[in-house]
């Protein structure tokens, strides 16, 4: 693996979509091209990377309608995680592995060249199984220990103001979301 480069393995044509697509457009592009991830690219540069789990967390925070209204370059996050093409396989998994991704945008001069998957890897060397498997396990263990901490002041379960299925605090002896607990 140390011989092989991201370059001879990466998905060279990458989904991609321009920043100010809204996010139901977003949704619906995932599902048409089977991707979990969409690059958002202007003019060969990448400017933001959007997940599905972005458009859930938006879809939990703003009702269905507001997904039209809200550009995919808005909550895309500011610091994005590439790798070269020059690095080797094994870099960018132990990466991936570092950084909890299952994907890696791949940048050279400057530009979106092609992006690299836990996927693309595992359908090359399928005897990563197990290494990816405990990838996966470190990941469940650290959103296990995320809503653990969460959870320390409350827990999860129904909002007793809005009804919402969230993470809970307690305030006045009854169990709220953090969006009501701020509107107090």
């Amino acid at each position: 693996m140390d011989n092989i480069l991201v370059a001879d393995i990466m998905t060279r044509d990458p989904v991609t979509a321009k920043p100010e697509i809204n996010l139901l457009d977003c949704a619906k592009n995932m599902i048409k091209k089977k991707v979990g991830s969409l690059l958002l690219v202007e003019k060969k540069r990448l400017v933001g990377i959007i997940s599905e789990k972005d458009i859930l967390w938006a879809l939990v925070k703003t009702s269905t309608q507001d997904l039209t209204k809200i550009k995919a370059v808005d909550i895309s996050p500011k610091k994005i995680a590439t790798i070269k093409p020059s690095m080797s396989v094994r870099e960018a998994l132990e990466k991936m592995k570092k950084l909890g991704f299952e994907r890696l945008p791949v940048i050279h001069e400057k530009e979106l060249v092609g992006i690299i998957t836990a996927r693309d890897i595992l359908n090359f060397q399928p005897q990563l199984y197990p290494e990816l498997e405990e990838f996966a396990q470190i990941r469940e263990e650290a959103q296990k220990l995320k809503r653990f901490q969460k959870a320390k002041d409350g827990r999860e379960g129904i909002c007793e103001e809005c009804g919402k299925y969230d993470f809970l605090s307690r305030v006045h002896e009854n169990f709220i979301c953090e969006e009501c607990k701020e509107k107090m």
